[in-house]
C-alpha cells in the first residue's frame, strides 16, 4: 500500500510515520511524505520514506506527490479563507484516480459538544469553524471515501486511550493524547471501511465532563 502524508512535518504526522517505520504491522506501507522542507525529516528518515517538497497551497505540487498513491493522510486542519487546501487535496486525488483520505479537523463542527466545555469550546474556535465545516461538506461532497477526524484538545500523554464517536452523536470526552489521534489514523490507513464517508470524533472518554482541556 502506498501512503501519502500531507503536512507531513505536524506532530501526530511524525507519530504515524514513527510507528509505520518500526512496527512489523506496516511493513508493506511505502510511505511518502510532502512538507515544506524536507531536511526537518530527512535525515531521520531518508532511507525509509519519499520526499516532496511542497505547499498545501500549491495544486500541482500536490498533484505531482498524489501520482500512485493508494491512501492520504491530512496532517493539518483547513482553516483557509478558500478552502484552498482541501479544494486542491480533491482536485489532486481525482486526477490521480485516489479515492481514500483522511483529514483532519477539529471538534465542533456541528455543535455536538455539550455543556460548559461546549461553550468553552466554542469560544476558542468559532473564528476558524466556517472553514473548518466547509472543509467537511466539500469532503463530503466530493464522492470520495473519505474521513473526517474531529480532533479533541491535544495532550503529549504516552496512554493509547479514546472512544469513538459519530457525527449525530454527543461528543465524548474533552482532550486526548496525540498517541491516541495517531493509533486511530493507523487504523484507518489500514482498513478502508472504517469510517469510510464519515465524520469520526475521538477523545479520553476520562476528561468527559471536564469544563476545560486535560493536560
Amino acid at each position: 500500500m502506498k501512503l501519502l502524508i500531507l503536512a507531513a512535518n505536524g506532530q501526530i504526522a511524525q507519530i504515524v510515520t514513527e510507528r509505520i517505520m518500526n512496527e512489523e504491522t506496516f511493513k508493506n506501507v511505502e510511505l511518502t511524505l510532502f512538507l515544506r522542507n524536507s531536511q526537518r525529516l530527512s535525515s531521520r528518515w531518508s532511507n525509509k520514506a519519499n520526499f516532496f517538497e511542497g505547499s498545501l497551497d500549491d495544486s500541482e505540487a500536490i498533484k505531482e506527490a498524489m501520482a500512485g498513491q493508494d491512501v492520504v493522510f491530512v496532517g493539518a486542519v483547513d482553516h483557509t479563507s478558500q478552502n484552498t487546501w482541501t479544494k486542491n487535496i480533491i482536485s489532486a486525488m481525482k486526477a490521480n484516480n485516489v479515492n481514500r483520505v483522511i483529514f483532519s479537523n477539529i471538534l465542533g463542527l456541528y455543535n455536538e459538544v455539550p455543556g460548559e466545555f461546549g461553550r468553552w469550546n466554542m469560544q476558542q474556535v468559532k473564528s476558524g469553524l466556517p472553514a473548518a465545516i466547509r472543509s467537511d461538506q466539500l469532503l463530503a461532497e466530493s464522492g470520495l471515501n473519505y474521513t473526517t477526524l474531529r480532533l479533541p484538545w491535544l495532550n503529549n500523554r504516552d496512554e493509547i486511550k479514546y472512544v469513538i464517536t459519530h457525527q449525530g452523536e454527543s461528543y465524548n470526552g474533552v482532550s486526548g493524547s496525540r498517541q491516541s489521534v495517531a493509533d486511530l489514523v493507523l487504523k484507518l490507513i489500514t482498513d478502508s471501511e472504517l469510517g469510510a464517508k464519515e465524520s469520526l470524533g475521538l477523545a479520553d472518554p476520562d476528561t468527559q465532563g471536564s469544563d476545560r482541556p486535560v493536560y
